[in-house]
């Protein structure tokens, strides 16, 4: 971790299952992370980034997806620059929702799911999700930047029983 003074700067948060059964369908996670706003901290976010996309400043930046979980090393890889995210921006919320194409899946149904939470060589955290089986959705890290302007790290993981679309909303809820 940085100096206490400075608190975290720059995160890489990475996501990685195994693959579906040879003929199931395949199983598709997705990294998700929400921005808000010093007057709305738990409202609607600012922005989503998730599917290949990037903030509109380019601080946080989906680096690799996968729809299988087929390969080796993380399916899913996300960088969070949040010592680059304009002041107005207080929090950001990560977590992660299983894709629903096929009928409903939770994280007891997915294989070695688990979320890693790095900052240079140093993990800051690692989840396995069995704590949350019986979800669909889960938010496992928050961000949150003080009255210094510093940002702190917060490992947290709370499930949620919804798909992607509603999942944005939810996740920043106090």
């Amino acid at each position: 971790m940085s100096s206490l003074n400075r608190g975290v700067e720059k995160i890489e948060v990475t996501l990685k299952w195994d693959p579906s059964p040879l003929g199931a369908s395949p199983h598709d996670l997705d990294l998700v992370a929400a921005t808000y706003t010093s007057d709305a901290p738990s409202a609607a976010p600012a922005y989503l980034v998730h599917f290949d996309s990037r903030s509109p400043d380019g601080t946080i930046t989906l680096d690799r997806q996968s729809r299988t979980g087929q390969g080796f090393g993380s399916d899913e890889e996300m960088t969070l620059e949040l010592v680059r995210l304009a002041p107005s921006y207080t929090r950001v919320v990560v977590g992660v929702a299983i894709q629903q194409r096929d009928g409903r899946r939770t994280f007891g149904d997915i294989a070695n799911a688990s979320a890693r939470v790095l900052e240079g060589y140093t993990e800051l955290a690692a989840h396995d999700f069995a704590g949350v089986s019986g979800s669909t959705a889960a938010t496992f890290a928050e961000f949150t930047r003080d009255s210094s302007g510093a940002w702190r790290f917060h490992a947290t993981v709370r499930g949620f029983d919804t798909d992607l679309q509603s999942f944005g909303a939810l996740m920043g809820g106090a």
